[in-house]
């Protein structure tokens, strides 16, 4: 078990043009469920999400629907915010990038950098992609000469714009990747990131003029423009974390929580923003190396190997899920079936089945096997006495070695392995049942202490596995220990938790259906 020590963790703030999808879900379960892991451990925990409400993309869905952006943006933040609250994300901080403390934050920064010599204003033309919100250059046309079907609608623009140095920083990024390994995980896209940088040419435009969007933070030195959304966004993981200092106390103390350990994003989104110009933007503030945030890169939810689209037809909303299967379930799958930085395909057949064999047939069938027996045969009561047979001795060795692995796998951001040892152990445990045979020692007055035994070692087993499951199903867990009649602690972290056992004498409750199975007749459109 490693000490103690804080543990501050972002995810990509949501861009507010469009409804939630089954990527964003993920992206919050992951971050949310390694915020809980390291408050159980014990560490000064903070989990900082958000929306990101400007851009044109924003204003353009506003125009469509006749409302005014921010209307648009709070209505569309309202949809978010339904379905967080919905998985239990256990957020500490959200950021808005209409707030008025990231509004003075980005203008403060903004003349920071001006003053600094890092801004100039120069005139240009080119193609710009409306989708991607940025003006794009020779290297994104393809083999035939055009600019692929990724960057949408792609126009010809002629303006005057303001714009950051960014290949000025080329050469320090370049050696802080190379001796910053741990910047990016997993590791494999280290070198995708190298590549893109080594490909820097031009610097960044920062600006948009306000005779053609004015909905953005405007320019403090230029009121004639207004920040780009790229810009105005990545400030927010430092804004609502602190920096600089509002001055009233609604924010966390940035020195206490930066740099951030892991900020959670797609790997859509690391070329060029979060892993380009995040990291310049922060070096040009003055940052040093040592204060680059922890980037922590997740694959991608595909359908039968395609990326998951509304234009495709093929976008799953992750509301439904919820409301047809529990969030329970949705949390179990995501979580599950994808191993972090990689990609998966979604299929809502796997979710039932992971469901219904791992939680209902495995965990809650243990659960409900374990309560029946404890009160038929003994009224609920336990006695705690050592294991008094070697398939005992064997499931307690083997609760030892999941914890140990449970620990290395959420240490290595890796919630899917750890949830794999776990379901190990169930399985275990479930076999210990049947080869111990309880209701066969329960005819035998000379197996008295052999039952008692293993009815404590199955309900000891089932604590440890609700510890376990706490930070990716909390609801889950703590339905479970109402089960056992157990609280954990309150001054009690995971290291104790584990060690921690039931006392002799301890009396069990009632079993009632923790996962329920999805029935056949549930699942018929």
């Amino acid at each position: 078990m490693t000490s103690p020590g804080k543990f501050f963790i972002t995810t990509a703030i949501d861009y507010t043009n469009a409804a939630p999808h089954i990527g964003h879900a993920y992206e919050k379960v992951l971050a949310d469920t390694l915020a809980r892991y390291h408050r159980l451990k014990g560490d000064p925990t903070y989990y900082l999400t958000g929306v990101d409400q400007h851009g044109t993309k924003v204003k353009q869905a506003a125009e469509k629907e006749g409302i005014a952006p921010r209307e648009f943006a709070d209505r569309v933040t309202a949809k978010f915010l339904s379905l967080w609250e919905t998985l239990g994300i256990s957020r500490d901080g959200w950021a808005s990038t209409t707030d008025l403390r990231h509004i003075r934050a980005v203008q403060s920064i903004l003349q920071s950098l001006y003053d600094k010599g890092e801004l100039y204003k120069a005139r240009h033309e080119g193609f710009y992609s409306v989708r991607q919100e940025q003006f794009l250059t020779e290297k994104e046309r393809g083999p035939d000469g055009n600019f692929g079907p990724e960057w949408g609608e792609v126009v010809r623009i002629e303006e005057e714009n303001w714009y950051f140095k960014l290949a000025s920083h080329r050469d320090w990024l370049l050696g802080f990747l190379q001796s910053h390994g741990d910047f990016v995980t997993p590791a494999f896209r280290r070198s995708e990131l190298v590549n893109a940088v080594e490909k820097i040419g031009g610097d960044l435009c920062i600006s948009r003029p306000k005779e053609r969007l004015s909905w953005g933070i405007e320019i403090p030195f230029d009121p004639g423009f207004v920040t780009y959304v790229w810009f105005d966004a990545l400030i927010n993981y430092i804004s609502f974390a602190g920096y600089p200092a509002c001055g009233d106390g609604s924010l966390p103390d940035f020195a206490t929580l930066w740099p951030c350990d892991a900020h959670v994003i797609g790997k859509d989104i690391l070329v060029p923003a979060h892993g380009i110009y995040w990291p310049i933007m922060l070096h040009a503030m003055g940052f040093a190396d040592d204060q680059m945030p922890r980037l922590l890169v997740h694959g991608w939810w595909n359908i039968g190997g395609a990326k998951m689209s509304k234009s495709l037809g093929n976008s799953v909303d992750p509301a439904v899920l919820a409301d047809k299967y529990g969030p329970d379930a949705l949390r179990y799958y995501l979580l599950r079936d994808i191993a972090t930085g990689q990609d998966a395909d979604f299929s809502e057949e796997r979710l039932r089945i992971r469901y219904n064999s791992e939680l209902a047939n495995d965990t809650g069938n243990l659960l409900n096997r374990t309560l029946n027996m404890a009160a038929r045969y003994r009224g609920g009561k336990l006695r705690r006495l050592p294991a008094s047979d070697p398939a005992g001795a064997t499931l307690d060795e083997s609760a030892c070695r999941v914890a140990g692995e449970y620990v290395a796998a959420m240490d290595a951001f890796q919630p899917q392995a750890a949830l794999e040892s776990v379901a190990h152990l169930v399985s275990e445990a479930n076999g210990y049942v049947e080869t111990s045979a309880p209701w066969k020692l329960a005819k035998d007055p000379a197996a008295s202490d052999r039952l008692d035994a293993v009815l404590y070692r199955l309900a000891e087993t089932l604590r440890l596995v609700g510890v376990l499951l706490l930070p990716a199903l909390p609801r889950a867990a703590e339905g479970l220990f109402g089960q056992l009649c157990w609280t954990p602690p309150a001054d009690m972290v995971l290291h104790d938790l584990v060690k921690s056992v039931l006392p002799d004498g301890h009396t069990l409750g009632a079993p009632v259906p923790l996962f329920p199975r999805i029935e056949m007749q549930e699942i018929i459109p």
